[in-house]
């Protein structure tokens, strides 16, 4: 394995570190979507939904919805943002050698 390593063209140990860095967003990015939104929903809704503002046991529950929907949003915003990023960044570097 380590013979493939040191024979292994520059191209090739640039593409892996490419690669690497695509999954560990991809893998960032699906960790936030999975916590940030389930983490929101519980929070605000006991917290200051129905702990800060007195709301209903029904009422907090749409409102806390709003607020994963709004955070999944931001997330995929902030995936497409950095992913973008990422890609033009690549482009460039591919480009200029």
């Amino acid at each position: 394995m380590e013979r493939y390593e040191k024979a292994a063209p520059p191209e090739l140990r640039q593409n892996e570190g490419s690669l690497t860095s695509t999954l560990r967003t991809l893998l960032f990015f699906t960790a936030l979507m999975i916590i940030l939104p389930i983490g929101l929903y519980f929070s605000s809704k006991v917290y200051v939904f129905e702990g800060t503002l007195g709301m209903s046991n029904r009422d907090s529950y749409f409102y806390a919805a709003i607020v994963a929907v709004v955070t999944v949003h931001v997330v995929l915003a902030l995936f497409v943002y950095v992913a973008w990023n990422e890609g033009s960044r690549q482009w460039r570097e591919g480009k200029q050698d």
